[in-house]
């Protein structure tokens, strides 16, 4: 389960998801920008090499996070902890991975990128016997660009949709755009934020909500963002997203929390599943 957690990791940090590629390389075909398209042809041919020999496909490995999506009767709930964080020193050494673990206070990196609360690891439990984990290096960049706004409820979707863009206008470039946005709606201040984040990377780009009305308010943002102008590496062009993702939660009347999570270009992201029989597969 470690080799196969190890490997996930690599193939997250060296080889960019299909859907991603797939979405740079439309937005290069269509970009009318010289800039723009030079910048995305950059992109692409970057992600080429780091597929072809194996390395990091950006400097930031970023910080190792996981969500696991397990079965109520998974037989290797007690080792899952304890493999992930052995997976995520190993890979450090292995791919190599920059060290991205830094105390707070004392500005110590541990050099394994493991430490207090990291890699940081989200449960989820339903029915069944199996178990996913979804490997997300998260970038520092793009993290840096995340927001949480506690939202006067009597703003409503327009208030939303207002705060959604000019957060992302107020990012400009330093996220590494093209990104893809994901927006948590409701909840409270923490799970807002998750549902943010969960939309923005683990949800393929261009599948859109499976309620009507939300997958409208996707369209209406993603083709409001790509109206900014801030393109590629915010050097101006067609597309400063890929996708906006968002989810939502059922709130407390007196609030209304807005989550914007920021995931940059380097769309990084894999999943592990493992059987009750212990058989274990990387996609």
């Amino acid at each position: 389960m470690i080799d196969e957690i190890v490997y996930a990791i690599k193939k997250a940090e060296t080889q960019l998801s299909e859907d991603t590629v797939k979405a740079l390389k439309v937005a290069y075909e269509r970009e009318s920008n010289p800039m723009a398209r030079t910048q995305l042809e950059a992109i692409l041919k970057n992600v080429e090499i780091a597929e072809k020999h194996f390395l990091p496909m950006c400097q930031d490995t970023g910080l190792q996070t996981f969500f696991l999506d397990i079965g109520y009767d998974f037989p290797f709930m007690r080792e899952l902890k304890t493999a992930i964080i052995e997976a995520v020193r190993r890979a450090t050494k292995e791919i190599p991975l920059r060290p991205n673990a830094v105390h707070p206070f004392l500005h110590k990196n541990s050099g394994d990128n493991t430490g207090r609360f990291v890699p940081y690891i989200h449960w989820e439990l339903r029915e069944g016997d199996d178990a996913v984990i979804h490997v997300i290096p998260k970038g520092g960049g793009s993290e840096n660009m995340s927001g949480l706004y506690m939202l006067p409820p009597g703003v409503g979707i327009k208030g939303i949709k207002k705060k959604v863009i000019e957060h992302i206008f107020n990012s400009g470039g330093k996220p590494c755009p093209p990104t893809i946005i994901g927006v948590g709606i409701g909840g409270g201040a923490d799970l807002v934020l998750t549902l943010a984040k969960k939309a923005a990377i683990l949800r393929p780009i261009g599948t859109r909500h499976e309620e009507e009305f939300v997958a409208q308010l996707e369209e209406e943002l993603y083709e409001m963002a790509n109206k900014l102008g801030i393109g590629p590496m915010g050097l101006g062009g067609d597309t400063t997203v890929l996708d906006v993702h968002v989810e939502y939660a059922h709130r407390h009347p007196a609030t209304l929390p807005l989550g914007i999570v920021t995931q940059c270009w380097a769309n990084r992201k894999r999943k592990v599943r493992i059987s009750a029989d212990g058989k274990v597969e990387v996609v």
